[in-house]
């Protein structure tokens, strides 16, 4: 009886080496490999496609960018999905990349489940805590015989395997249509200076063109069109990308700190979930209450942390995202935005459930008696009164 195992591959350094080791270390003898575009470059996934079916003993592409967007993204963004201040690309996939490799693992008879992560990041706890939910046994080559990228390199040349990394240029880059993640190299050493050639989703901002308007419309908190334009949300968050990417929008380079505890230096771009963020962030203060904008803001983050560890299967994840739909319900609306060198800027926002009077706040109207206010303001800071007067005795 075959014993297989089915590989997560993205058709890099890591998970290449793992197909010839699972054989030789392991003791597999068919690797079954599976890419999942999650909106990555088309190019990219052939070229996976095309090295995985000459390597391994069968390959699956499987195209889940609309899942996606559906289901990790526009709960992201009703979220304010943020992690210390990144925007959060490669954590939300990989649970739905993970999922698909269970469900070909379970349509191939597999014995194991396995992936190319190091025991140095996240992403191996975001891959086992769902590979875990099954029976199958989980192997992790880099971690298990504590493999370098010096080494790895090595190893794909001597057995055939290309590769585009290279010991000058040993970048590490992960890519989705949410957020694109360079780190590696020279890139893990805090002081140095990221080189221009690392970006290619945002043009340096020095060098971005004029200020461009745009405008997000919303419906229950997920983006439904760009300029008036209603589109899906892939088609959305491409065409996004490019407008602010061109701005030089979406450009993160940060101390980040990984689940493990370990503090990372990370390099991201993300245009549209810049923008997205930004406006959605904007529309909610204009339709939720005071409370609800405060105790949202801790679900939020909670949200957040959940799903930076890929913990999506926790039964808190989905009670919090139960108390944020509700919330949506009146985020509807749209967001006038301004991009300029870099930035992203909120100029105006409209919605059918927007909290806010202009009669009511205006000082050229008299619908609020002013005077009604004296009263508030006598307890206003009573205590702090009393306070001052039992120390001043």
């Amino acid at each position: 009886m075959s014993k297989k195992v089915v590989l997560a591959y993205s058709g890099g350094l890591d998970t290449s080496v793992c197909i010839p080791i699972l054989k030789e270390e392991y003791g597999y003898d068919k690797v079954i490999t599976v890419s999942v575009d999650v909106g990555q470059p088309r190019q990219e996934v052939l070229e996976a496609e095309q090295k995985a079916k000459k390597i391994s003993d069968g390959h699956y592409t499987i195209d889940a960018r609309e899942e996606f967007v559906k289901d990790y993204i526009f709960p992201l963004i009703k979220a304010n999905g943020d992690y210390e201040g990144y925007v959060m690309g490669t954590s939300v996939a990989r649970p739905l990349i993970a999922r698909k490799v269970v469900e070909v693992a379970e349509k191939e008879g597999a014995v194991a489940l396995a992936h190319g992560c190091t025991g140095k990041g996240n992403d191996q706890l975001r891959f086992e805590a769902v590979f875990r939910l099954t029976s199958l046994d989980v192997v992790a080559p880099m971690r298990d015989m504590n493999l370098t990228r010096e080494w790895e390199i090595d190893y794909a040349k001597q057995h055939g395997i290309p590769v585009a990394v290279t010991s000058a240029k040993p970048w590490s880059i992960d890519e989705n249509i949410w957020s694109r993640s360079i780190e590696g190299g020279k890139l893990e050493d805090p002081a140095f200076i990221p080189p221009e050639e690392i970006y290619q989703w945002t043009v340096s901002p020095e060098k971005a063109p004029e200020a461009q308007t745009v405008v997000i419309g919303f419906e229950k908190g997920v983006p439904v069109s760009l300029d008036g334009r209603n589109l899906g949300g892939v088609e959305l968050i491409e065409q996004l990308n490019k407008i602010a990417g061109s701005h030089g929008v979406g450009r993160t380079d940060m101390i980040e700190d990984r689940v493990l505890g370990l503090k990372a230096r990370e390099n991201y771009e993300h245009p549209a979930a810049t923008v997205l963020l930004t406006a959605h962030r904007d529309l909610e203060k204009l339709v939720l209450t005071r409370l609800e904008l405060k105790f949202k803001k801790s679900v939020d983050e909670q949200w957040s942390e959940l799903a930076y560890s890929g913990l999506v299967d926790e039964p808190l994840y989905q009670d919090l995202n139960a108390f944020i739909d509700k919330t949506q319900e009146r985020v509807t609306g749209t967001v006038t935005l301004k991009l300029y060198k870099g930035s992203v800027t909120p100029l105006a926002r409209t919605s059918p459930y927007a909290l806010y009077s202009e009669d009511l706040v205006s000082f050229d109207t008299s619908s609020i008696d002013q005077k009604d206010a004296e009263g508030f303001a006598k307890y206003h800071g009573f205590q702090a009164r009393l306070y001052k007067r039992v120390v001043e005795k």
